[in-house]
Formats: C-alpha cells, sequence, structure tokens
C-alpha cells in the first residue's frame, strides 16, 4: 500500500494536487484529523486492492491537532506500512498574489496582513518541511507543469529530476525579477529597437530574431552560455535544488533578451529538462505590440 500525506503552505497548490492525485488513482480525503491516520490505515489495509493507494491532505486547517501528525504517522509504521510526505510551496510574492486574485483569507491572519499568516504558517511547518520525501515549489508552474510533476513523482516507471527551470526575460529599466537565481545581461548585442522596422516588433518575430541572431557575438555567447547551464544544471539537481530561475534582460524587454530567452528554452527543453519560459516585459508600453 501507498500512503501519501500532502501539505504545504496554503495557496500553494494542495487543493489541485489532490484532484491530479484522484486521476492516477489514489484514494483521496482532505483535512483528515492527523489523529485518525492510523485508524484510517487500518480501514485500507483491510480494503485489499481498492485501497493500495492513499493520498491525506493535511495541513493548518487542523490547528493544534496538526501536532499529532508525527506521533500518527510512527503508529502507521508500527502496522508496517511505511508513507511518504509531499510538501507544497509557492514564494511569498507568488502566495500573496494568489490570496488576493481569488479574494480570500489566510487561514493564520483572516484579518490581519497576509504575510504575517503566510510567516506564521511556515514557522509551524517547518519541521514538516524538513521531513518531506518530495518538495514542489509552485511558484512558476503552470497548472500543466504541476500535473507533469505529480506524475513524475507518483507514477511507477517515471523519473523525476525535481527540477523545474524558469527562463525569464526581462528589461533593465523595469528591474530585475527578485527571485532571479543567475541573471544575464545582453544589452552589449547590437539593438533591433533603434531600426525603425523592427522597434514596434518583440523578438518573438522571426525578423527580429533572425537578426539578433545573425550577430557572431550572438552566437558565441550562447554557446558559452549553453554550456554553462548544462554543466551547472546536474549539480543543482545532484543538491536537490527544485527550482532554477533564468534572467535573461536587455533594455527594455522587448527584443534581444526575448529572442536569447526562447533560444535558451529550446535547447534545455531538447534535452529532456522541465522548462518553461516567460517574457515579463514583451507587452509593456506597447499597446497593440506586434510579434
Amino acid at each position: 500500500m501507498r500512503l501519501v500525506i500532502i501539505t504545504g503552505i496554503s495557496g500553494a497548490g494542495k487543493s489541485q494536487t489532490i484532484k491530479y492525485m484522484e486521476d492516477l488513482g489514489f484514494f483521496c480525503v482532505d483535512n483528515l484529523p492527523p489523529e485518525l491516520i492510523p485508524k484510517f490505515a487500518e480501514i485500507c489495509l483491510r480494503g485489499g486492492e481498492k485501497m493500495d493507494k492513499i493520498a491525506l491532505v493535511i495541513d493548518i486547517r487542523g490547528g493544534g491537532l496538526l501536532q499529532e501528525l508525527f506521533p500518527a504517522l510512527e503508529k502507521v509504521k508500527e502496522l508496517g506500512m511505511s508513507y511518504e510526505i509531499l510538501f507544497l510551496d509557492a514564494s511569498d510574492q507568488v502566495l500573496i498574489k494568489r490570496f488576493k486574485e481569488s479574494r480570500r483569507s489566510h487561514p493564520l491572519a483572516p484579518e490581519g496582513r497576509l504575510l504575517r499568516g503566510i510567516k506564521e504558517e511556515r514557522r509551524i511547518l517547518e519541521d514538516i518541511r524538513k521531513k518531506a520525501n518530495h518538495i514542489i515549489d509552485t511558484s512558476n508552474l503552470t497548472p500543466k507543469l504541476l500535473k507533469e510533476q505529480i506524475t513524475q513523482i507518483f507514477v511507477e516507471g517515471k523519473v523525476f529530476e525535481g527540477l523545474i527551470i524558469s527562463v525569464i526575460s526581462f528589461g533593465f529599466k523595469y528591474g530585475i525579477p527578485i527571485d532571479c537565481d543567475l541573471v544575464f545581461d545582453v544589452r552589449f548585442l547590437p539593438n533591433p529597437y533603434y531600426i525603425d522596422s523592427m522597434r514596434k516588433l518583440t523578438g518573438k518575430n522571426e525578423t527580429v530574431r533572425d537578426y539578433v541572431m545573425k550577430f557572431e557575438e550572438t552566437k558565441t555567447f550562447l554557446e558559452k552560455l549553453n554550456d554553462m547551464l548544462l554543466f551547472l544544471i546536474p549539480h543543482y539537481i545532484k543538491e536537490g535544488k527544485n527550482q532554477l530561475v533564468i534572467g535573461i534582460g536587455c533594455t527594455g524587454g522587448k527584443h534581444r533578451s526575448v529572442v536569447i530567452a526562447e533560444s535558451i528554452y529550446t535547447t534545455l527543453a531538447s534535452k529532456q529538462h522541465r522548462v518553461i519560459v516567460d517574457h515579463r516585459d514583451i507587452d509593456k508600453d506597447n499597446k497593440g505590440v506586434k510579434l
């Protein structure tokens, strides 16, 4: 029998995850009081093959009962069952944005500041996070990519690399993305902005892409950058890093950075890495922009 405890920070995607677990054939229970886990496990053991994959969502909605989680899991081990803990997380900025968009209040700050509630929740869940078998940071994950990660972890025979790579193009005049791990400045490349026919286009346009890519400095830069990234990524994976955010910046974030980010995305995806690309500033100051 496979028992998975799904937990993590409020707003990080537990509700979505349990839906995906159901799709994978898990019998799922949301917000089960921890002290009931051993009794529930006994019932599942008697259920035979029909109850061979169980997923339980346990989080701070249980209040003080959350303290009973580890004693309850020890009793589960005494029954001869093993378990895994899946911990879902996201950056404070992303969590605040999600709560505001959904107009929900944080369970630990129903009338107070969201950030205070998030920080208190992190403190309460700190020990559980340390003992988690799997940690997924959903800050930059689309629902599709989250489902892919869940599938790769819990479907037997799939390989879970454990790293999501985000390549973000941006304009330095709008500031560097605060969650970048690596930042590369491509303002040394020839700028299509100064060519009238390309000024209102973006780096996703073939004309702009061909212009940027035709220069030897562009080709040399990409060759060296790709070599470095392909060297670093396996080491990040080995050290357990689950998110790598690569920032590519030019002046306005519309031309050169977009072309380079797209090229890096293509290279990493061709090596079977899970990678997403985001052009943060591509539409700023350019209503009705042409691709």
